[in-house]
């Protein structure tokens, strides 16, 4: 056993000596070593005894403790892009569970195939602005087939596609950018240039139709939906929207002028059921206005009915799918009405914006338009639709002269 004497010097100084055999044996070698305080010692022959009475490792006689050598700090594991992002989607709060599903299903379709096996992490060339900026041509490009000309591996995706991919890809880096602690310093889908919105996609997408194009149309659709018909296009309403459109939602005899509510729509769900929830935004929530012709369309599909059920039916009685409409009336109808002159071939929706270019042709005000629309801002309406608003060059450059002639009426400062 290891022992401790204490001792004074010449200098009047106490020293502590820790003692023991080597080995602990009584025919062991002395060994020790002094220490100026006695916690010191009593810490140093603890040491000694614990490993059998040998001097301690990492011990240097008459220096102490050897130095630790500093030792890289482990690298962080690394975090697999395709799990990370599969999370992100999962834990988003908010968003209903179709949205959802669309998600996890672009993700599965679009972006996993590229960045799935990346460590999110790596900031080299891996995993890039470059990595981001190929995939993005490629999706516009598509991927041809080289054995099938004329074949697709991968079709060409429209701007609107890629602009809602890239935005998917980019809130997932993101959020990793701003996690604590950071997983990645930098968002490599920043400031992408994207292929412009309106080409492939813009005016060529919408279809407007004229009063003698619709009216053709019109008559062309079985006649248990033509008044469907009137009232989307007399109303600008989504199809989801009008095919949720209830009874008790028409106000016939409100003053000023009767009016339509939109106060819930049809949702698809996750396994592509739906159900009736809020519209798509707050704004969509509104009242419209009805013309007494799109009055005169609805009146005999309420007639007789309860305050609850659908305003138009399908013949079998239940409300009128999206599916089963465009299979079994939209189409027929446009392909009749093509087959008597009719030059376009008008999807759905195409009434909604055939109801806003009416709206414009009668100079009606943009912001009148956004909320009968229900769009989220007047921006969006502009956005969309002020590439029919009429031209005004002429009116400005009287305006102009105007001034300059000191033709306007002064303008009163604001204090």
């Amino acid at each position: 056993m290891a022992s401790i004497d204490k001792r004074k010097t010449r200098s009047g100084t106490t020293r502590y000596r820790v003692r023991w055999r080597i080995g602990g044996a009584r025919g062991g070698d002395w060994a020790s070593e002094t220490f100026d305080q006695k916690a010191h010692a009593v810490t140093f022959k603890l040491a000694v005894e614990a490993c059998g009475h040998y001097w301690p490792d990492g011990w240097i006689k008459g220096f102490g403790w050897a130095p630790e050598t500093p030792t890289a700090p482990e690298p962080d594991p690394p975090v697999p892009f395709s799990e990370y992002a599969q999370r992100f989607v999962a834990s988003l709060s908010g968003i209903e569970d179709r949205t959802r599903s669309d998600y996890l299903r672009d993700l599965k379709n679009h972006i996993l195939p590229v960045f799935g096996d990346l460590d999110l992490r790596d900031e080299s060339q891996a995993f890039d602005r470059a990595t981001v900026s190929t995939w993005v041509n490629q999706l516009h490009r598509g991927i041809p087939d080289p054995a099938e000309p004329r074949q697709w591996l991968r079709r060409p995706l429209a701007p609107k596609t890629i602009q809602n991919l890239h935005g998917l890809l980019y809130t997932i880096l993101q959020s990793a950018v701003e996690a604590i602690p950071p997983i990645r310093s930098s968002n490599p889908a920043a400031r992408t240039r994207l292929p412009r919105l309106d080409d492939g996609e813009g005016d060529d997408e919408m279809v407007f139709l004229n009063e003698q194009e619709f009216s053709l149309l019109r008559s062309c659709a079985k006649a248990d939906v033509r008044d469907m018909l009137t009232v989307f296009v007399g109303t600008g309403l989504r199809y989801a929207e009008l095919a949720a459109l209830q009874v008790r939602d028409i106000e016939p005899f409100a003053k000023p002028v009767p009016t339509l509510r939109v106060r819930r729509a049809w949702k698809r769900q996750a396994d592509n059921s739906f159900k009736l929830g809020p519209p798509k935004i707050k704004q969509s929530r509104r009242t419209i206005a009805l013309s007494p012709m799109v009055l005169d369309a609805i009146l005999p599909h309420i007639a007789g009915k309860y305050p609850e059920e659908f305003v138009f039916k399908s013949p079998t009685g239940s409300w009128w799918r999206h599916s089963s409409f465009y299979d079994r009336r939209w189409l027929p109808a446009v392909d009749d009405a093509i087959s008597r002159g009719l030059t376009k071939r008008p999807r759905i929706h195409d009434l909604r914006h055939t109801h806003v270019a009416w709206l414009i042709s009668d100079n009606i005000p943009m912001a009148a338009i956004q909320r009968r629309m229900g769009h989220k801002s007047i921006t969006t309406t502009i956005d969309r639709y002020g590439h029919l608003l009429p031209y005004v060059d002429q009116d400005l450059i009287e305006s102009i002269d105007r001034a300059l002639g000191g033709g306007l009426r002064a303008v009163r400062s604001v204090a």
